[in-house]
């Protein structure tokens, strides 16, 4: 029992010093380049420990790596503590399911590219009766 306290209270100490360290690095950084480039203000430490903590809080989140092991995708085939699931089923593909799936893919792609003479959606039912380079549409009388 005591070596889990132990452990929790310098797990915590450990995460104040960080904290500390980051809100003065974050403190330092602002006020060497921000005044100069944006005319912003200086910040003082706890000002600089709220932008970070704001930071966290809209770009990383609290809950990251929490029960995942640490870093994640260690390499043994897992992405953010459960299975790639899109990475296993490309594993488990023959060529030509390989083949036929980038097909399906580039073809979805392109249709959200519109009309255009390279996709072939000029072409009229009988096949291609349109100029190559203007696009206007071929009708024999010589125009």
């Amino acid at each position: 029992m005591k070596d889990i306290f132990r452990f929790r209270f310098t797990r915590f100490l450990t995460m104040l010093a960080t904290i500390a360290i980051f809100g003065a690095v974050v403190m330092l950084l602002w006020n060497a380049l921000m005044p100069q480039i944006f005319l912003l203000p200086s910040l003082n430490y706890w000002q600089a420990a709220g932008l970070l903590l704001l930071a966290r809080i809209l770009f990383g989140g609290f809950l990251h790596n929490m029960g995942h092991g640490g870093r994640r995708g260690k390499g043994d085939g897992h992405l953010f503590g459960h299975g790639n699931k899109l990475r296993e089923k490309w594993m488990n593909m023959s060529e030509e399911e390989r083949k036929e799936f980038m097909e399906k893919e580039k073809d979805f792609f392109n249709f959200n590219r519109g009309f255009s003479r390279s996709n072939g959606r000029f072409d009229d039912e009988e096949g291609t009766k349109r100029d190559d380079k203007s696009g206007v549409k071929k009708d024999g009388s010589g125009e």
